[in-house]
C-alpha cells in the first residue's frame, strides 16, 4: 500500500517539526520545505498528494506561491494562516486552494480536513441518487466528461480543473435545470468541509465561471437564482 505523501511548507521549524511528528504517527509520509523554493524542488521531484502550505511566509508568500503553482500543478492544497483574516481565505480560495485553516491549528481538525480533501480528490464523483447520469455535460464552449473526470475545450483540449470544481461541475450536469440552494450543493458535492455561513460557494462557482462563461459578470450557464441558490441552464 502506497502511503500518502504530504508536503508541508511553513517558515517555522517548531511548526515542521511539529505537523511531521503528528502526520507521521498517523500513517502519512510527511516532507518538509521552509520556503517555495524548496518546495518547487520537492514538487519537480517527488509526487506529492497534498501540500500544506502557510500564507504568511518571508520573502514569496504562500499566495504568491500558490498562484505560481496553479498554473501548471493542480496538487491538493490546504492553507495555513496565523491571521485568519477573511480576505486571505477568500483570495487563497479563488487562487484554487482546496481548504483553509487558521493558526494555532487544532491537529486533528487539520487530519480530518487532509482526509475529506484526500477523499475528493479520491473519490471526484458521488454517487447518483437514482436515474440515467449523462457521460458528458455541455458549460458553453466547454463539454464536461463525466466518465473522464475531464473539462474540455471547443478544441479538445484539457481545463485545468481542481477536485472541488469537477465536483461542482458534475453536481450541477446531474441537476441540469434544477435550482439548488447552498445546503443542496453541501450535502451532494460531499464537501463538508465548507462552511455554509461563509462566501466558500459563492467564491468557488465565480472562479468556474471565470473558466466557462463567455462573460463571468453575466453567466449564462450557471446563473445565480437571487435569494435562493444557482441553476446550471446549457440551453
Amino acid at each position: 500500500m502506497t502511503t500518502t505523501k504530504i508536503l508541508v511548507c511553513d517558515d517555522e521549524p517548531d511548526v515542521r517539526d511539529m505537523l511531521r511528528e503528528y502526520l507521521t504517527k498517523r500513517g502519512f509520509d510527511v516532507l518538509p520545505a521552509g520556503n517555495s523554493d524548496e518546495l518547487r524542488n520537492l514538487l519537480d521531484t517527488t509526487q506529492v498528494d497534498l501540500v500544506l502550505l502557510d500564507i504568511n511566509m518571508p520573502g514569496e508568500d504562500g499566495l504568491t506561491t500558490l498562484r505560481s503553482l496553479r498554473i501548471s500543478n493542480q496538487v491538493p492544497v490546504v492553507m495555513l494562516t496565523a491571521a485568519g483574516e477573511v480576505i486571505d481565505k477568500i483570495v487563497g480560495l479563488e487562487m484554487g486552494a482546496d481548504d483553509y485553516l487558521a493558526k494555532p491549528v487544532d491537529l486533528r481538525e487539520l487530519e480530518a480536513r487532509i482526509k475529506a480533501v484526500l477523499r475528493r480528490k479520491t473519490e471526484p464523483t458521488p454517487e447518483p441518487d437514482a436515474g440515467n447520469v449523462p457521460k458528458t455535460a455541455p458549460f458553453g464552449t466547454f463539454t464536461l466528461d463525466l466518465t473522464a473526470a475531464k473539462l474540455l475545450d471547443a478544441k479538445g483540449q484539457e481545463v485545468a480543473l481542481t477536485a472541488m470544481e469537477f465536483n461542482l461541475l458534475s453536481l450541477f450536469a446531474r441537476n441540469r435545470g434544477r435550482v439548488l440552494n447552498r445546503d443542496q450543493i453541501l450535502e451532494q458535492a460531499h464537501d463538508r468541509s465548507w462552511d455554509p455561513f461563509d462566501r466558500s460557494i459563492d467564491i468557488r462557482i465565480s472562479r468556474l465561471r471565470r473558466k466557462i462563461e463567455p462573460n463571468p459578470q453575466k453567466p449564462q450557464v450557471i446563473k445565480t437564482v437571487r435569494g435562493i441558490g444557482y441553476i446550471y441552464d446549457p440551453s
